[in-house]
């Protein structure tokens, strides 16, 4: 039973059937295995129209294949050709190849002919082409004798070539003597026919070697015609020709070819016709002769030509349309015009074909009792004619077969049966060639086979497509079916889709698409299976690109390429230049991810593509480099319309090297920059000065800077004319009360226009009736005029001129002549005092001065002040005068030539002022609840003092500031105590002055009270006597605090201290610097001593007289808290940044130390607070460090004890 043919491609949907393919008995791609029976099929032959080279040997090919092997015959020119009666002919074993040797003996000609191969085994024979065998040829020029030719300029000329016939045509081409093909144009042109056309010719056409070639590709020969000489007469040459052959009454004259229009040289009239064959190129020629030269110009009638296909040659003398058809059938008109006139030329195009296959037969396999069909389907113009054969014979002849059925062009099989196997040839033919088709009918009965190699690994990249091959053979033909995993469960989702050839596709395969598939065959006979395995790989990406890079000429610029790949898959990483390989050159370097160019030149400019290559998909990205530079100079300056004041610049641009001329810069003389313009314009319509010699140079610029200069252009002197302008800042001031001096700024070399440049100055009174005086002066720049009255206004005008004429007339200025000094002195001055620092005055300018001070009579040096004022004026105002003081000033007029007299003083007060801030505020003498403040007076009262004004508030730990109180103190008072305060507290103090104007500024200082020690526990820490300093750690930042050092209840030295503000900031470690460590050593050593002498004294019972031995030690390096050093251990004050020190705006004569005692124990120890602890160290006030007063010892502190120091502190 026929099975229906079925679509090339088949989706299933989900929910069908299992996935079946039901393949049609005519499948081209079906091959029959070579292991089964199968009647011959001709697999290799040589061409229907085969032209050989007769220096060869001939090889005629004939392969085919089929089960038996199939042996082969020829016939030559419809005969059978017996090759084993020819000694020179033999066939290639196993094939029907034939050789022909002719290299040895025997002639080429000899073997032309029709030659037909038949390939035939015990199933049917196959016969190929008839394949035409033709030797090449080249023959020679005949032998002929070219007479020259000599016409007038302007005429027509066709140079012939009509090259012998050749097999196959030869190739046509004009050179001369030299080898040199001959220069063509719209002029002159080589026609399809080989002819040389010349339109009109010139008298450069003249010369003796015009020869035609005729290449013979196939057996690679040239062929060479006579040399044509060719004699271009001028009208001149022809008149001299003919006078001297003609008397003079003879002599008529030539006269040059007129101009004409266009007349074609070919084709010939208004019309022709052109035949060509479909598939083939179709070539129309028109060649035109006219004076001037033709243009040539195409169209389709009643239609338009084939965008795609349409190629003009030879100059428009040729229309080619590719691949013609029979649409391309129709009229097509060729026009040739020139200034004179156009002509027509209609080619009527007519598109024959040979045969060409619709529906060729193709091979069929049928097992016995199936059905089926031959159809053999071909077109042509004209219609060709279909006849079928049977193992090469007529079907008309051959032996009858009940299971065929004829029906024009299709051969019906019915219930077929092994004896039906047979090959079919299907002829088309027409007058203009044929087709043949061999196409077997195999009756086999065959269970499937799969020809897929089985266990098939495919890798596919994802999101692509996958596609699984299923190769089969069976007969009858199998159905295909798709199973997915080792479970065989069918395939019938929509995402597949079946190809007739048994290949299963995924279009878009995905990751979860990795695994096993098998393919299964089935038909009536029996099953075959395959099973292949699929796998996914993720896609190769380029995750940086490289970008597009704009560099300067000389730099280096890197391209990046970074790729990311499955990591299954080994990439290679390719960079290409304009899709070719990168230059070898050192200054190009490739690593892993880069591309790096040094010394970019202008040739490395392009596109640069970085290509990642797996075994399974490659991809790519292209970055474009442009190398850039400053632009090349300008070239080939000249001057045009050069006009008397104006001059036409013109230039070529050099290359821009890939960045745009913005603007072209002209200079000119000796470089002055003359004008802009933008870069795309290239002339310049310069304005110039009369009589300057110019020369002129350009230089273009760009974004990346300017060019170097062009060469200088030619000189060009401008003409003389007398001045357009005059000279300007024309003045005029008098240097003396009679004199008038008049001045001007002269004008340059340009500005002159000519020689003899002067100056005419003009001038008269501005009030008067008199003329004007002139005076022509030379090339200078003042002119004085004496005699004048005194300070007079004057008009002045000052005119240019040289000796070709004068300026235009100048503007009029006004002057005067010179001043004298002023007679009397302002009067009616008066002065009103406005407040403390400012005074109105009536009148200008004004002298004035400080006499004294109010408060103050006394004498001291008094310093002038003087104030200005614009002459209108008759009042003004004094600033910046001294709160109650005496002034004394008087009023003066001032002009350029000096001052006048002054007039009466004027007497006058400033009334009281706020006073300054005192000169100084300190605090001394603090105790447990008390401060004293001294401070000096204001260095400026501006007043009498009333009183002052003293506030203070307290500050915590924190910086909070406590509540203000306000006191008022007495103004003879410099001096003051604070009683009832808080001991240890850190006071803030504002001080400030009161006049009876108000209170000035003010002046702030703090302070902080002494420990009570009765209400704090001593801190004790144990000190190795080897140690020159020692830490304290956990102090609260802003507090006072009080230490003592001593030794078996003995207190060598006491201190007191505060601890700065809780900052972070870099200290330097004074402990650590060397020089400390030295004087600590040295104290040590001192103390030591002082220590044993004391510890000998107590054990003897004598009472240690503390006071005494401290003054007889009294040396200056066991002094360390002095305020000059101000160290101690490792605390430092203020400005070492340590983190323990002293208030930082305490005064330097102050002292956190109550008054000094003597020098009992009980007196360090203030009283009855001092006593011994439980392990016998003593406890006491340490004392602080302060001024030393005259009356004062040495009381210091001393430096640790070095057995078993202690330190305590609060």
């Amino acid at each position: 039973m026929q099975l229906k043919i079925m679509p090339k491609k088949k989706r299933l949907s989900a929910g069908r059937v299992p996935l079946i393919l039901f393949l049609c008995q005519m499948i081209s791609a079906l091959e029959v295995p070579l292991d089964l029976v199968q009647p011959p099929t001709i697999t290799q032959q040589s061409p229907k129209d085969y032209i050989i080279d007769p220096r060869e040997n001939i090889v005629i090919q004939c392969e085919a294949k089929g089960k038996p092997p199939p042996s082969f015959s020829w016939t030559r020119n419809g005969t059978h050709f017996d090759i084993d009666k020819d000694l020179l002919v033999t066939m290639k074993p196993d094939s029907g190849t034939l050789i022909i040797n002719i290299m040895s003996e025997g002639k080429v000609e000899t073997y032309e002919g029709v030659y037909q191969c038949t390939a035939r085994n015990e199933r049917g024979a196959a016969i190929s082409n008839n394949i035409v065998v033709r030797p090449s040829r080249s023959p020679l020029w005949t032998k002929e004798k070219l007479e020259p030719i000599t016409l007038r300029n302007g005429q027509p000329l066709v140079l012939p070539c009509r090259p012998p016939v050749g097999l196959p045509s030869p190739i046509i081409f004009w050179m001369d003597n030299s080898f040199q093909r001959l220069p063509q144009s719209e002029r002159v042109s080589q026609g399809l026919n080989g002819d040389l056309y010349f339109s009109n010719v010139l008298p450069e056409d003249t010369r003796e070697d015009y020869i035609c070639y005729a290449r013979f590709n196939h057996t690679q020969t040239i062929q060479q015609k006579q040399p044509i000489s060719v004699k271009v007469i001028s009208v001149d040459e022809l008149n001299d020709t003919i006078a001297a052959n003609l008397s003079d009454t003879e002599f008529y004259g030539a006269k040059s070819s007129r101009e004409r229009p266009p007349t074609f040289l070919t084709p010939e009239g208004n019309a022709s016709n052109k035949e060509e064959l479909r598939g083939n190129v179709l070539s129309l020629e028109c060649i035109a002769e006219g004076l001037p030269t033709p243009i040539i110009y195409w169209i389709k009638e009643d239609g338009t030509l084939p965008i795609n296909r349409t190629f003009y040659r030879n100059f428009q003398k040729t229309l080619q349309i590719i691949q013609v058809s029979e649409a391309d059938s129709g009229n097509y008109q060729c026009i040739a015009k020139n200034a004179l006139g156009a002509i027509y030329h209609t080619i009527s195009v007519t598109v024959k074909a040979a045969p060409y296959w619709i529906m060729a037969p193709q091979n069929l396999v049928l097992s016995p009792g199936e059905d089926g069909a031959l159809i053999c389907r071909a077109n042509g113009i004209p219609k060709p004619r279909i006849s079928w054969l049977l193992n090469g014979v007529p079907i008309e002849i051959a032996p009858d077969d009940p299971s065929r059925k004829i029906d024009g062009d299709t051969i019906i099989f019915s219930n077929v049966q092994e004896r039906s196997s047979a090959v079919y040839q299907c002829n088309a033919s027409n007058e203009y060639g044929y087709l043949l088709a061999n196409a077997f009918v195999n009756v086999l009965a065959e269970p499937p086979r799969i020809l897929t190699s089985a266990n098939t690994l495919y890798q596919v990249i994802a999101n692509r497509p996958a596609l699984l091959d299923c190769a089969f053979f069976g007969s009858p033909l199998p159905t295909i079916e798709w199973f997915k995993g080792a479970k065989g469960s069918a395939l019938r989702e929509d995402i597949y889709v079946l190809h007739e050839n048994g290949t299963l596709e995924i279009p878009v395969a995905q990751k979860d698409s990795t695994g096993s598939y098998t393919c299964v065959a089935r038909n009536k006979l029996g099953m075959a299976k395959n099973e292949v395995r699929l796998e996914i790989k993720d896609p190769t990406r380029i995750i940086k690109q490289p970008e597009y890079a704009i560099v300067q000429r000389g730099s280096t610029v890197s391209f990046e390429c970074r790729v990311k790949h499955d990591h299954t898959l080994i990439p290679t990483v390719t960079w290409l230049k304009d899709n070719g390989e990168l230059p070898n050159d050192g200054r190009f370097t490739v690593d892993k991810d880069h591309l790096v160019i040094a010394d970019v030149s202008d040739d490395d400019g392009g596109t640069y593509t970085c290509v990642a290559n797996t075994t399974l998909d490659n991809v790519s990205a292209s970055a474009v480099l442009s190398v850039v530079d400053v632009p090349n100079p300008p070239f080939d300056l000249e001057l045009t319309d050069q006009l008397d004041k104006s001059v036409q610049l013109s230039w070529t641009p050099g290359d821009d090297n890939n960045s745009p001329i913005t603007n072209a810069m002209h200079e000119a003389g000796l470089w002055h920059h003359q004008t802009e313009v933008p870069g795309t314009q290239t002339t310049a319509q310069l304005k110039l000065s009369p009589y300057v010699n110019y020369s002129f140079r350009v230089m273009a610029e760009n974004s990346l800077g300017r060019s170097l200069p062009s060469e200088v252009s030619e000189q060009y002197l401008t003409k003389a004319a007398e001045p357009d302008k005059n000279p300007t800042t024309v003045e005029g001031l008098g240097s003396e009360p009679d004199n008038l001096v008049i001045t001007w700024k002269p004008l340059n070399g340009f500005e002159s226009n000519g020689p003899g440049l002067q100056y005419k100055v003009s001038w008269r009174q501005k009030d008067g009736d008199d003329e004007w005086t002139s005076v022509v002066v030379a090339n200078v720049s003042k002119y004085i005029v004496s005699g004048t009255p005194t300070f007079v206004p004057y008009l002045i005008k000052v005119q240019a001129l040289n000796d070709v004429g004068f300026a235009p007339e100048p503007p009029v200025v006004m002057g005067h002549s010179g001043e004298d000094l002023p007679m009397v002195a302002p009067g009616n001055v008066h002065v009103n005092v406005v407040n403390s620092t400012l005074a109105e005055v009536r009148w200008d300018p004004i002298y004035y001065w400080k006499a004294q001070n109010s408060s103050k009579r006394n004498r001291r040096h008094i310093e002038k002040k003087i104030l200005t004022f614009q002459g209108s004026k008759t009042h003004g105002m004094l600033p910046g005068l001294e709160p109650f003081s005496h002034y004394t000033l008087n009023v003066r007029v001032v002009n350029g030539k000096g001052e006048g007299p002054a007039s009466p003083d004027r007497v006058f007060n400033t009334p009281e002022g706020v006073p300054s801030a005192p000169s100084s505020l300190k605090i001394v003498n603090p105790t447990l609840d008390s401060l004293t403040l001294e401070w000096d007076p204001p260095s400026h009262p501006n007043g009498i003092l009333t009183e002052y004004t003293l506030k203070y508030q307290p500050i915590n730990s924190t910086h909070e500031l406590g509540p203000l109180v306000d006191l008022k103190i007495p103004a003879n008072k410099t001096r003051w105590t604070l009683k009832n305060l808080n001991f240890s507290t850190r006071y803030k103090f504002y001080l400030y002055a009161q006049t009876s104007a108000g209170s000035g500024s003010q002046i702030t200082e703090e302070a902080v009270t002494t420990v009570n020690e009765g209400k704090e526990e001593w801190r004790k820490e144990i000190v190795n006597d080897s140690q020159s300093f020692f830490g304290l750690k956990g102090l609260m930042p802003g507090t006072a605090y009080k230490v003592r050092e001593g030794d078996s209840g003995f207190v060598s030295a006491e201190d007191v201290f505060e601890t700065g503000l809780a900052m972070a900031s870099r200290q330097v470690d004074i402990a650590t610097q060397g020089w400390f460590i030295g004087l600590m050593c040295a104290v040590a050593l001192l103390i030591l001593i002082l220590l044993i002498v004391c510890f000998i004294r107590r054990n003897k019972g004598g009472k240690y007289p503390v006071k005494e031995k401290e003054d007889a030690h009294a040396d200056p390096e066991i002094q360390p808290m002095k305020e000059d050093d101000g160290t101690f251990g490792e605390y430092s004050d203020a400005e070492d940044h340590k983190p323990l020190k002293k208030g930082s705006r305490t005064p330097s004569d102050r002292t956190v130390k109550k008054e000094d005692s003597d020098d009992s124990l009980v007196d360090y120890g203030e009283g009855v607070n001092g006593q011994f602890n439980e392990d016998g160290s003593f406890i006491g006030q340490y004392s602080g460090k302060k001024e030393k007063e005259p009356a004062e010892g040495n009381e210091s502190s001393e430096a640790p004890s070095p057995v078993n120091a202690m330190n305590s502190f609060v």
